[in-house]
């Protein structure tokens, strides 16, 4: 049997049932997720410029971009429709600074799962040998949802800024050529930003992942343990502190209940000095 299998028949992975290495695991999935929709994109636009001089013309305009999103320095050439002279244009804004801390933020996000994963499964007792495991894990979690979200609120940010600068209509608007009645410029095709968008949702969703995940492994510290003592102690210090008051009360009740008992009976020397007045008054007569 090999290494692997030894393990799952050993109840390695049974870690993975329990929710602190199960969304762990759904953290490094959707990590991936993050950075490759982002960091993998490439993409373009097409737009055409019919001269009123047919000779003039360009059909077809490719203008191409990817991750980072540095859209300063994408340039294209474009027919001015005034001779053989043609146009060097530039495409408007840098989104990189947002895009790149995004695609840091999955990486960084991606190895520490990974690392923590795997701790979780092969060494859960030295995590939870001391203390010190489970407070760093806390710590990191808390960093890492902090920087999800920001991260994720500036790139849909940046996203939002790529569409506006990579719009056909406005790219359109920097050629000196159309702007001309007597041509023609269209847009023939306009980039498909699918995979961007669905980065933006993975970004919240790993924010969503990651701060439900504090509790967890809040659960797993020294501080949740210590706060539950604390609340514990008082109310088993009043719950001993009550019983002690009621059996004192029901020994009270019981003495002084018989104490009333044999105050309400007559007692034997009354009882005799009643008896022996008629034997006296018998033998006067």
């Amino acid at each position: 049997m090999d290494p692997v299998s030894q393990l799952a028949s050993a109840g390695t992975f049974r870690a993975l049932k329990e929710p602190l290495a199960f969304l762990r695991a759904l953290e490094l999935l959707f990590a991936i997720f993050a950075f490759s929709t982002c960091g993998g994109y490439s993409g373009g636009l097409r737009l055409s410029v019919d001269c009123a001089n047919k000779t003039e013309s360009d059909l077809s305009i490719d203008v191409a971009f990817a991750y980072p999103f540095r859209l300063h320095q994408v340039t294209f050439e474009v027919p001015t429709c005034e001779g053989k002279e043609r146009q060097k244009v530039s495409l408007i804004g840098d989104s990189s600074s947002s895009a790149e801390f995004f695609v840091t933020v999955a990486v960084f996000a991606f190895l520490y799962s990974l690392a923590a994963t795997v701790v979780y499964i092969f060494f859960q007792n030295k995590y939870r040998e001391n203390n010190r495991g489970p407070l760093i894990d806390f710590i990191v979690t808390v960093v890492f949802s902090f920087l999800w979200l920001v991260g994720s609120s500036a790139w849909a940010k940046g996203l939002s800024d790529v569409k506006v600068a990579t719009d056909p209509k406005e790219v359109l608007l920097l050629m000196s050529a159309c702007k001309q009645p007597s041509n023609k410029c269209t847009a023939v095709h306009s980039p498909v930003m699918s995979s961007l968008n669905t980065s933006v949702v993975f970004g919240f969703l790993n924010f969503i992942l990651w701060a439900g995940n504090i509790w967890f492994v809040f659960k797993e510290t020294g501080w949740h343990s210590s706060s539950q003592r604390y609340l514990s102690d008082p109310m088993e210090k009043h719950s001993s502190s009550y019983n002690q008051g009621g059996y004192n009360q029901d020994s009270y009740g019981s003495s002084s209940g018989y104490n009333q008992q044999a105050s309400l009976g007559p007692s034997s020397d009354e009882f005799g000095q009643q008896s022996a007045a008629p034997a006296s008054f018998t033998n006067q007569m």
